[in-house]
């Protein structure tokens, strides 16, 4: 073989081998959204609606100044005995 074949052989390769990478593609469907994924992000961001109890003992967390820990444990006894129907816990015990 002599240099000019090897040269048209190589030439033949590459032209069959690259023009598949310059193909057109078909231009990707414009996202639309639906109705239930409208509906999915909206679930998502919105908050969760707050019962009665929870805001009640929060409002009392905020009258004792708690914060933290202190805060979380208070309003967990809080709406627990909320929903189980007796008065609001006394004041913390330390």
């Amino acid at each position: 073989m002599t240099i000019a074949s090897r040269l048209a052989a190589v030439a033949l390769a590459s032209l069959l081998a690259g023009g598949t990478a310059f193909a057109q593609t078909a231009a990707p469907a414009a996202k639309t959204e639906t109705k239930t994924d409208a509906a999915a992000t909206a679930d998502k961001k919105a908050p969760k609606e707050r019962s009665a109890e929870s805001l009640e003992c929060s409002k009392q967390a905020d009258a004792k100044g708690l914060h933290g820990k202190e805060r979380k444990k208070f309003r967990s006894e809080c709406i627990k005995s909320a929903k189980a129907g007796t008065a609001a816990p006394a004041a913390d015990k330390k």
